[in-house]
């Protein structure tokens, strides 16, 4: 169990626990369209055992009793994801099963007391939209508002609050320029139009949604801090450009209005033309930023071709995908954003979680290196707010074991667990553990 409670944060300091659709609902189901993970799926060697999420864990007929477990732990808030092509099957024409069911989905939180905190865009762009150049094109900023648009015409009333993209970086670097998640591109050029992109179709959302009077809009950022592997000064320097091109870029862009200069001098050449003139968008203005963390990378500098550097094994106990447990970065992350980006605005940790090699023994999952994980990085979010940091909520990933991906359904990052062929759910450890928390047991 915890050693923290309630009584500890802040009086209205939310706790919440994370999904996103792609990776629970069934996209076979609901009239959805295909999408680049459905794609990235059925290309040989891309994923586990070409795993896909047709069924994930079909969340999409089971979402009540998924809800139920929210509610049962004491949790103020659930953080869900809109899944464009089940909303927009083609990326522009509106489906009304995929309408409607958000719509449901919407009315069952808040009949059970949860604060419902969507994210638009969660990874799952439509097949149709990747065909005309995806996130590359231009385009794809009025796109993203169409279907802000379209989705938060239906539900946008009833939100607590709207994020637009999750996790900037995989969006555009991990999946244009590391080719690991969908479309799977190893394409500088690519990369870095999307990398400027996404940005844009951000604030291009940001703008849509004041037009239609909605409010607490914001983005979320995934962090991972750098550190350099030796005392060199080319350690320093490989660490200080990993730290821009995965964390400062995006957020300098959203809050700031520019990019590293670090970056421009590398990227500069492949962004888009007058690209300097879209910053006015890009930094709308915002009401909260979400900051998503796990672990850190040790960097060390190597010969070859740009950026010229590797990650290292580090010395800290690993999680079941092999990263560190390092909860200092997450303080340092909250405390640094506030001071060098966001000010007073209220900032929440939207992921945080690890994964583990669960079994059910005897109907229970004990967990407990996963308890251990969330008590550290509950604790560095203590710190900060000690240090002054407006942290007003944490996020716990994930509510449920779920398709993870490239990685297909072997990595385990839920509180709840699920046999992926019965569907049968398992509240594990450390769900209870945040219920006895939440519920002051």
């Amino acid at each position: 169990m915890f050693t923290h409670n309630r009584a500890d944060f802040p009086k209205d300091f939310l706790f919440g626990a994370a999904t996103s659709a792609y990776q629970i609902e069934g996209h076979a189901h609901g009239g959805a369209g295909s999408t680049i993970w459905d794609d990235f799926a059925a290309t040989p060697g891309n994923v586990v055992r070409a795993e896909h999420g047709g069924q994930a864990c079909d969340h999409y007929h089971r979402y009540e009793a998924d809800l139920d477990l929210l509610q049962a732990a004491g949790f103020d808030a659930y953080r869900f994801s809109t899944s464009w092509a089940r909303v927009m099957p083609d990326g522009r024409t509106p489906n009304p099963e995929g309408l409607d069911f958000y719509d449901r989905l919407t009315d069952a939180m808040l009949e059970r007391g949860l604060k419902p905190c969507a994210t638009l865009y969660h990874w799952e762009l439509p097949s149709a939209l990747q065909d005309k150049g995806g996130w590359r094109n231009r385009d794809i900023a009025g796109w993203l508002g169409d279907f802000a648009e379209t989705i938060m015409g239906r539900i946008g009333d009833r939100m607590y609050s709207v994020a637009t993209i999750n996790e900037f970086w995989c969006v555009a670097f991990l999946s244009h320029f590391l080719g690991h998640h969908a479309p799977g591109m190893r394409d500088i050029r690519a990369a870095t139009r999307a990398m400027h992109h996404v940005l844009l179709a951000h604030g291009t959302a940001i703008e849509r949604m004041r037009g239609m009077g909605l409010s607490n809009l914001g983005a979320v950022f995934n962090m991972e801090w750098a550190t350099p592997a030796d005392d060199s000064a080319e350690a320093a320097e490989a660490a200080a450009l990993y730290d821009d091109y995965y964390n400062h870029f995006y957020v300098s862009g959203a809050f700031n209005g520019r990019y590293p200069d670090r970056l421009v001098a590398a990227l500069g050449a492949h962004l888009p033309d007058r690209w300097q003139d879209d910053f006015a968008t890009i930094s709308a203005p915002l009401d909260w930023a979400g900051i998503n963390y796990y672990t850190r990378s040790i960097i060390a500098p190597t010969d070859g071709p740009w950026p010229r550097h590797t990650s290292v094994e580090g010395p800290l106990p690993k999680t079941q995908m092999g990263w560190e447990v390092y909860p200092d970065g997450l303080r340092d992350f909250l405390i640094r954003t506030a001071a060098d980006y966001t000010g007073d605005l209220p900032l929440f940790v939207t992921e945080n979680g690890m994964a583990n090699a669960d079994v059910i023994t005897n109907g229970q999952v004990q967990d407990d290196a996963r308890i251990a994980y969330f008590e550290s990085h509950l604790n560095a979010v203590k710190q900060a707010i000690a240090a002054g940091v407006p942290v007003q909520g944490y996020m716990a990933w994930s509510l449920m074991d779920n398709y993870e991906w490239a990685l297909g359904y072997e990595k385990r990052f839920g509180m709840v667990h699920v046999d992926f062929d019965s569907l049968e759910r398992t509240p594990k450890a450390s769900w209870h553990a945040f219920k006895a928390m939440l519920n002051g047991t």
